[in-house]
């Protein structure tokens, strides 16, 4: 498929989930000012096709209300669908404006994204992957493998979760420390009722440590952070539970791991830990022994 007819079909959904609902003659005034409409419209025939093949590939329905009048049928909100189109509509976006293409900058993806083709086909096809990988904690290079059961995003990294074969346990791996990798002929099934959202449900990011259960996590926030909050919760069960003009308390079912700590402590005193106790101590813990670097 041409890049720029599929650059079509993703500036198509585009326009028509923001306007919510548009005529064709209001899409064509639209694309008349592209680069991509090189000055000529979209034919009926041709956006009735495009209409198709957004169906097809992202499982987007473009719908007509009886009033000439086309809309998006389908939930844009689904992970995988919302996450291809941001990511599409982007590019697309710095195409139409390539002339100030430097004043765009982006954060740095640490390397790995090559490997996200095999790992995917393989998680596509039920077969092992067999890699080679650096932990940051020792220098040995041991090949692992995993049978792939999901991927992950986080923090500007890709994971990969999956059941290393030789442990016979679930493991989360960096696909920035992968250094080769490839498929086996080996077949896995996937696992009956296992769902990765569910996986993760009480994980702050990656970390899901079996002896780390969820707990109700308060956390008293002050000054600019209770707006950051607001606008990006920490997780997805955040609830603001008190409010002042002092300072908010925020509430969240959570496993407390050390990727959560390391949030809480990227928030300075900004953010306070109230309860579980235990957490409490060990953020005062980790407090004490950043005190104790500046002493001199």
């Amino acid at each position: 498929m041409a890049v720029n007819l599929f650059n079509r079909y993703i500036w198509l959904v585009d326009t028509i989930n923001r306007a919510g609902q548009i005529s064709i003659d209001e899409i064509n005034k639209k694309w008349l000012r592209t680069d991509w409409s090189e000055g000529h419209k979209i034919p009926l025939r041709t956006f009735h096709n495009h209409r198709k093949k957004v169906e097809e590939l992202f499982d987007i329905n473009i719908e007509c209300n009886g009033f000439n009048q086309y809309f998006i049928a389908t939930d844009i909100d689904n992970g995988l669908r919302k996450w291809l189109l941001n990511t599409f509509t982007i590019n697309n976006i710095i195409h139409e404006n390539y002339s100030i293409k430097d004043r765009i900058l982006f954060e740095y993806i640490p390397s790995g994204q090559s490997f996200l083709t095999t790992i995917i086909e393989a998680m596509r096809d039920e077969v092992v992957i067999k890699f080679h990988y650096k932990p940051f904690w020792y220098s040995e290079i041991p090949e692992i493998e995993i049978e792939p059961l999901c991927i992950k995003i986080f923090k500007q990294r890709w994971y990969v979760l999956g059941k290393n074969l030789k442990l016979n346990e679930l493991r989360i791996y960096s696909l920035d420390r992968i250094q080769s990798i490839n498929s086996t002929n080996t077949k896995f099934k996937l696992p009956k009722g296992f769902i990765p959202a569910e996986y993760f449900e009480n994980a702050f990011g990656i970390v899901v440590h079996p002896q780390i259960e969820p707990c109700l996590v308060k956390v008293k926030a002050l000054g600019k952070s209770i707006d950051y909050l607001k606008s990006l919760p920490l997780h997805h069960s955040q609830q603001e539970i008190e409010s002042n003009k002092k300072y908010s308390v925020f509430q969240y079912y959570l496993a407390p791991t050390s990727d959560f700590k390391q949030q809480i402590l990227s928030y300075g005193n900004d953010l306070e830990v109230i309860t579980p106790e235990y957490f409490r101590k060990e953020i005062s813990v980790t407090i004490n022994k950043m005190k104790n670097l500046y002493k001199n």
